[in-house]
């Protein structure tokens, strides 16, 4: 049973955001493609990595202010559908994805960029799937207007 418990708190957004990063940043330095240092790279690369740690924050103040969690695994107490979330309805799980493609094109890790895919479907699959059904038990209508209005990612 310690096992389960240690496992479930493994499974968390954040471990698997590492081990994505892990897999491109040896891929960079292992098999390296070519590195592309141009300034636009150096824009881009900083505009996804400091808009995804920026939209995270956002989203988790605003989670406190509506004193409901952000906590995978655990239920919500409300429901938040304004700010950042009347844009997407995942955005921390957004912000994860746009640090992960930040950094792969910081590393010139070309051939890296399936990770982002194969993260975001991770996420859906281990997270977000898990999430909307409790949500949509627990806020109904609430979340079936919100649904229909918000995507899921962008």
């Amino acid at each position: 049973m310690r096992g389960l418990s240690f496992l479930k708190w493994v499974d968390l957004p954040p471990v698997w955001l590492v081990l994505f990063l892990g897999l491109a940043r040896v891929q960079a330095v292992r098999l390296p493609i070519g590195v592309m240092d141009h300034p636009l790279t150096d824009l881009l690369s900083g505009v996804l990595i400091g808009g995804g740690i920026l939209l995270m924050l956002v989203a988790v103040v605003q989670m406190r202010q509506n004193h409901t969690t952000f906590i995978p695994h655990h239920h919500a107490q409300h429901i938040v559908t304004n700010g950042v979330f009347s844009h997407t309805r995942n955005p921390i799980y957004l912000g994860d994805a746009m640090v992960l493609l930040g950094l792969i094109v910081q590393w010139s890790a070309w051939p890296s960029l399936i990770l982002v895919p194969m993260f975001m479907w991770v996420i859906t699959d281990r997270f977000i799937l898990e999430e909307e059904s409790w949500l949509r038990a627990d806020f109904g209508a609430q979340f079936s207007q919100w649904s229909r209005t918000t995507r899921r990612w962008i």
